[in-house]
């Protein structure tokens, strides 16, 4: 048996167990400075120890010069500790020594302070005069230390500053008012070691009569702070020509301060924008060459998966850090204030290349994912804008790793549910883009996918689990709207992506697919979905959730009971009382949830709704129409569906006609008195019948066994579901769908042309669009029906009998 822990070991993992990790690890932080900072004291001190004073050694005599020779001798033997518990002099650096010291100090600083330090040198020199130095005024030998130490310097400071923020809130914003250069130092940090590695650059030719002085006026023609036309386009040169990163680093700064030049925020920049014509012509260049500048110092490698993989344990990548992060941040705040096209797909090109490099940098980058997803899912972005936003989403989630990747899932979902709340006619093609696209990143990582998929898929049955437990006057309000149809509908479109063998063939069934599970919760949910409030207002909502549910059907071959929650759309008082006229406009189902109250009880509204239950039940049944159980499948439905046709077309009784009675609905008759509305519903009971017939003539020469699975999932399977008699069917009403719908966006273009033109009036408007779709639609149904008067009788004579 397993050894149980004791009850004071869990408590103590329970409530101790995490503070006295942190507290060790914050012990480990200060003992690892202290070690650094005793390494650095013995390294000055050895340095120090091999240093002798050559003016000292020739005022000597011999003896002293042999002594001391032999002490030098000791002193570069003997180790760090000896030396410290020994009293042994110290010999002071000679003149030479300094010098030198000095010299190594300048090169490491590099830029006009070393050619300070050179003068200095040489004035002291010219002078005659020797200066003492001791050991706390010799420089730290930058260069000595340790990658790791060079590395830890700023993290440690920026700790310190964070805990300073905390500690002492006061003082904290006293420095941010008066020295917030000490600050911002890891985004505005020097980039002065990019000058260093230009190793492809050719070294500027020395002049003999050029003095310092001369050498530091041409360098100071670069400090100018305001940028020029003429200074781009040596910029631009350098990067193309030579990939030179100092001109890489010049563009970076002025880039930066072209990206923040509207903002006030108080902080001061290297240069300052004063023209559009240079404004833009710096965007360009920065946004086009930066890119090809990098890629061409630190190249890349892209494996047969899409991973990308490069060195970032050079010192190069080390040194382009600080101008990385620099440029990222400016490109994440000019996109959050673009509003061009052209521009934003400009900057989106941009940092595609970029992505390689700004995956260490995991902050920033999660800020620009967050900017991108904005503008993929803002309304009033182009078609191809958000295209290019998607494809920079797509190829970070390709190339990330897992816990980047969800992250970039979870920011693609909540940026769909923001985009998706306001649905007109304008916006939904729009929105239908973010569904289709997005649906293809959750089929990356399939084991991700599938857990953001349950998350929220989870949270959309906790939200109809409240509004069912604990009903309130605006409870219903949290699911009938666009934002959690839109979501159930975006689920099924995943589901129907990554669940298909004809989306996937590598997927031998849909059941092989890793997000199946997820297809069970999601039907449940928007089964109780759309049942939640079973009233005729809220008919288009129904309507949207089950072409969902067909969708899924459809694409994983998986049985929903559909049929049942659209013959109670038949069933309810809506389309069996005799309907008000009206002439309102037919209904757009597309863009509505909510029926307005005006459409209630009028022949518009109650047409739309039979032509809606027609064809959805159309459409459910012929993705069963090969079928070996169809036959079985639609008798029920077939059922309901002549008596529902006889009881609105029954006649009243003589009875009730010589009766003086004040029920007129006796006298009237049971019936709605909608012909358009009985003959489509006739009609499909007549494809019905044929396609079960067929169905039956083929099932009688089938030579197997029910037990024989392989065998029934076979049946017809050589016949195409377009060629059943219930396929050519749908094929028809959806060539006529898709031509009303054509007329009427052709209709709607025209109505918005006229209205931005000013002229009333004039041309076809929508109106005459639909009513045109109308006419035509109306003179096919009573075709229809003439031919279906016969069906129709021998239908009643069956129900007799």
């Amino acid at each position: 048996m397993a050894k149980h822990s004791k009850k004071s070991t869990k408590k103590f993992e329970k409530n101790h167990l995490k503070d006295t990790i942190e507290r060790r690890k914050e012990f480990a932080k200060i003992k690892q400075r202290q070690q650094i900072k005793a390494k650095k004291q013995a390294r000055h001190a050895s340095d120090y120890a091999k240093v002798s004073d050559e003016d000292e050694e020739e005022k000597q005599s011999p003896k002293d010069n042999g002594r001391k020779a032999k002490d030098a001798d000791k002193l570069k033997d003997m180790t760090v500790d000896e030396f410290f518990q020994g009293g042994f002099e110290i010999p002071e650096p000679t003149k030479k020594a300094s010098k030198l010291a000095k010299i190594k100090e300048a090169k490491a600083i590099g830029g006009k302070r070393k050619r300070e330090t050179l003068q200095a040198e040489e004035d002291s020199d010219l002078g005659g005069e020797e200066s003492d130095v001791s050991v706390q005024e010799q420089p730290l030998d930058v260069d000595s230390l340790s990658e790791e130490e060079a590395e830890e310097r700023p993290g440690a400071h920026r700790e310190d500053l964070d805990a300073l923020q905390e500690k002492d809130p006061d003082f904290y914003k006293y420095l941010k008012e008066n020295d917030a250069e000490l600050l911002d130092f890891a985004e505005d940090g020097d980039l002065a070691e990019v000058d260093d590695l230009s190793e492809d650059e050719p070294p500027k030719k020395k002049k003999k009569g050029k003095t310092i002085e001369r050498l530091e006026e041409e360098n100071d023609d670069d400090d100018d702070t305001e940028v020029t036309m003429s200074m781009v386009g040596k910029w631009q040169r350098a990067m193309t020509e030579q990939h030179s990163l100092r001109a890489m680093r010049q563009v970076v700064l002025a880039f930066r301060a072209a990206a923040y030049v509207n903002e006030e925020d108080g902080k001061e920049y290297k240069y300052t924008i004063s023209g559009p014509e240079v404004y833009h012509q710096l965007l360009v260049v920065s946004l086009k060459h930066v890119p090809e500048v990098l890629g061409h110092h630190l190249p890349t490698k892209e494996t047969a998966s899409g991973k990308v993989r490069f060195s970032t344990d050079t010192k190069k990548f080390r040194s382009l850090t600080p101008l990385l992060k620099s440029h990222a941040t400016s490109v994440h705040h000019l996109l959050e204030n673009l509003s061009d096209a052209p521009t934003i797909k400009l900057t989106l090109a941009s940092i595609l290349p970029l992505l390689p490099y700004l995956l260490s940098f995991k902050k920033i980058l999660k800020n620009l994912v967050k900017a991108v997803i904005g503008i993929w899912s803002d309304p009033s972005s182009t078609e191809a804008t958000r295209i290019n936003a998607f494809l920079l989403i797509r190829r970070l989630a390709v190339i990330s790793d897992p816990s980047l990747r969800e992250a970039v899932l979870k920011s693609t979902y909540q940026g769909l549910i923001k985009g998706s709340r306001n649905t007109t006619i304008h916006t939904l093609s729009g929105i239908n883009l973010m569904k289709n696209s997005a649906a293809e990143l959750w089929g990356l990582d399939p084991t991700i996918g599938y857990t953001t998929g349950f998350t929220y898929i989870r949270q959309l049955a906790i939200h109809l689990r409240s509004s069912i437990t604990h009903p309130t006057k605006d409870s219903y309000k949290a699911i009938y709207n666009w934002q959690y149809t839109h979501s159930l509908d975006f689920w099924s479109r995943v589901l129907c992506t990554h669940c298909s063998p004809a989306t996937n063939p590598h997927l031998k069934s849909a059941t092989a697919s890793p997000l199946h599970p997820l297809i069970y919760p999601l039907v449940q949910i928007t089964l109780g979905a759309l049942r939640l409030i079973p009233t005729p207002v809220y008919f288009p909502l129904r309507f949207h959730l089950t072409r969902a549910l067909l969708r899924l059907s459809r694409s994983t071959t998986t049985y929903i009971p559909l049929a049942p929650s659209l013959l109670e759309v038949l069933q309810s008082p809506e389309l069996k009382k005799p309907p008000k006229p009206s002439t309102l406009r037919p209904l757009d189902f597309a863009t509505t949830l909510r029926a307005p109250t005006p459409y209630l009880h009028t022949r518009v509204y109650q047409t739309a709704l039979g032509e809606q239950v027609a064809e959805l039940l159309a459409e459910f049944f012929a993705v069963w129409a090969r079928s070996i159980a169809f036959p079985e499948l639609v008798i029920p439905p077939s059922v309901l569906l002549k008596r529902w046709l006889k009881e609105v077309s029954s006649a009243p009784t003589p009875a009730a006609k010589h009766s003086n009675s004040n029920n007129s609905s006796q006298a009237k008759g049971r019936g709605n008195k909608n012909s358009k509305l009985t003959a489509a519903v006739a009609l499909l009971l007549q494809k019905l019948d044929a396609n079960a017939k067929f169905v039956e003539a083929r099932r009688r020469t089938v030579d197997f066994a029910p037990g024989n699975r392989d065998a029934v999932e076979g049946f017809l399977t050589d016949v195409a579901w377009e060629d059943m008699p219930l396929g050519a069917f749908v094929v028809g009403m959806r060539t006529r769908n898709e031509e009303r719908e054509r007329v009427l966006e052709e209709g709607r273009r025209r109505e918005e042309e006229e209205r931005r033109r000013g002229r009333k009036g004039e041309g076809v408007d929508a109106g005459d669009g639909v009513a045109e779709v109308g006419e035509g639609v109306e003179e096919e149904e009573d075709v229809e029906m003439e031919d279906m008067e016969g069906a129709e009788d021998e239908e009643d004579d069956d129900d007799d009998e």
